[in-house]
């Protein structure tokens, strides 16, 4: 971290004087009239007001450019495209204090974990700039016929649509932009209308470390339904890349079936966190806490439940309530601050209601479920205990800093409360019984999962998940696989 803490109001009104304020397409910010306000969540505030695009005519314009740019982006050397996408990894962290700050700004996480998310996404350019000269192919004779070959190579599906979240809006913008260019995809990116500063940002650094004009456009549009419709209605669209919650992301399925596109979709996650009987507890501990309040618990792979054997229970929700209660609530420009505040009030008041249904249920608050009386978008770190299995925070993605937990009798009953979800994303496990741990990791319906760890994605693993939590992975090899279509030749 370069930039000091508590960040000077100087410091912030200079960036902001900076920030690039319209949509990016073919190479330039296009010209609107500013009708778009930026908020801050922790003050409540405009950041500064940004022109909204046209969602048909931005988004045609998005999209021709893409189609104009992407031939020559396809036809390109692997080793061109892959120099690139290392320039512009370098150039993130040569740009570190800005996309930090700026994530700080419009999303609210502290500016720490800001600087964390600037490495991590950034991580992603520079792992597709290795793998863009490593794409999939192979040849064999043909088994059957003597003095003909087998050949599978591959190729690039085509201009993408990229649909990405605001809780993370650098990562989740290089986790999709960066395979797609290594593979030699055009991309429109569609970034949330809450975070769109982030994006154009990276927009900056593609461009000047060498993309094309028209290879990668990124547009905020006045409404991102009529948006998305109207590109994924277009025959020239080939792909569509979202991240979000489960509910869009089926309604975005049935729009993709018209053209019969590519997709992949990263969803609603529900991940629970099981500390079985032999579990270290401070490890346990230190795990969960990164796994439920990292980035304020708005993660879709945030642990949702708890769920403690009862030989542990007790040692566990003290030293687990008493780290809970040392972070501290506030800003993230602010030096004390460790919980940032949640993305605005219908973020806050899910929360409460979650809570406050919990209790009504016979649920006790252990620490927090109080909403802070103080400007700007706040909800205490909160844990819950003796929460029955029908509330509504068993069954609901909570996107939030709280933390309910069940005490279980039997490693078995909390592996099948673990699987009662339509999700499937992320499950975590506290354990030092190698033969247990291996027994639940096996029986977990989930894409990933955290043993002994609270943190487990990586640029080189395969993030996503199972059952309604999505389809496709993203990162590693398997990353690059999603923006690549096979092609078998036969050679006789």
């Amino acid at each position: 971290m370069t930039i000091e803490l508590p960040v000077a109001p100087q410091v912030v009104d200079d960036l902001i004087s900076r920030l690039p304020r319209s949509s990016f397409i073919n190479g330039h910010f296009i010209d609107g009239e500013p009708h778009m306000h930026v908020v801050n969540p922790a003050t409540g505030e405009d950041l500064l007001t940004m022109s909204a695009a046209d969602p048909r005519t931005s988004g045609d314009a998005a999209l021709t450019a893409a189609c104009t740019a992407g031939t020559a982006w396809a036809e390109s050397t692997p080793r061109r495209r892959s120099e690139t996408l290392r320039r512009a990894y370098e150039l993130c962290h040569e740009r570190a204090d800005d996309l930090a700050l700026t994530m700080t700004l419009e999303m609210g996480k502290p500016l720490a974990e800001s600087y964390g998310e600037v490495t991590y996404g950034a991580e992603f350019l520079r792992w597709f700039s290795e793998e863009a000269v490593r794409g999939p192919g192979r040849a064999r004779p043909a088994p059957g016929s003597a003095g003909q070959d087998m050949i599978v190579t591959s190729q690039p599906v085509g201009p993408c649509l990229l649909i990405t979240p605001w809780n993370f809006p650098l990562s989740m913008g290089t986790r999709k932009i960066a395979p797609a260019l290594a593979a030699g995809c055009p991309v429109v990116l569609k970034p949330a209308s809450a975070t769109p500063l982030t994006a154009l940002l990276l927009m900056e650094i593609l461009r000047d470390a060498g993309v094309p004009d028209g290879v990668v456009n990124c547009v905020v549009p006045t409404s991102s339904s009529e948006f998305s419709n109207h590109l994924m209605s277009d025959h020239r669209l080939r792909k569509m890349s979202f991240t979000g919650s489960t509910q869009v992301g089926r309604d975005l399925l049935s729009r993709a079936s018209e053209h019969v596109l590519r997709t992949s979709m990263e969803l609603g996650g529900n991940a629970p966190f099981l500390v079985l009987d032999s579990a270290d507890i401070p490890t346990a501990v230190t795990a969960a806490m990164a796994g439920k309040f990292r980035n304020n618990g708005e993660a879709c792979t945030a642990a949702n439940r708890i769920y403690v054997h009862s030989d542990v229970a007790d040692e566990f929700i003290h030293a687990f309530v008493a780290q809970t209660e040392k972070l501290v609530l506030g800003d993230g420009c602010s030096a004390a601050t460790t919980l940032g505040p949640l993305i605005d009030p219908d973020a806050v008041t899910r929360c409460a209601e979650l809570v406050d249904d919990a209790v009504s249920r016979g649920a006790t608050v252990l620490t927090g479920g109080t909403i802070p009386d103080r400007e700007g978008f706040f909800y205490p770190a909160t844990v819950l205990k003796d929460v029955p299995a029908d509330s509504r925070v068993c069954h609901e993605e909570i996107f939030g800093p709280v933390a309910p937990i069940i005490v279980c009798d039997d490693v078995d009953e909390m592996l099948a409360l673990a699987n009662d979800t339509q999700f499937g994303l992320m499950a975590y496990v506290a354990g030092q019984d190698l033969d247990q741990v291996r027994h639940v990791v096996r029986g977990l319906d989930s894409g990933m999962v955290a043993v002994n760890v609270g943190v487990a994605s990586d640029p080189a693993a395969p993030f996503g998940g199972v059952k309604e939590s999505g389809i496709g992975r993203e990162g590693s090899h398997e990353g690059l696989s999603e923006y690549l279509e096979l092609k078998y030749v036969r050679l006789g």
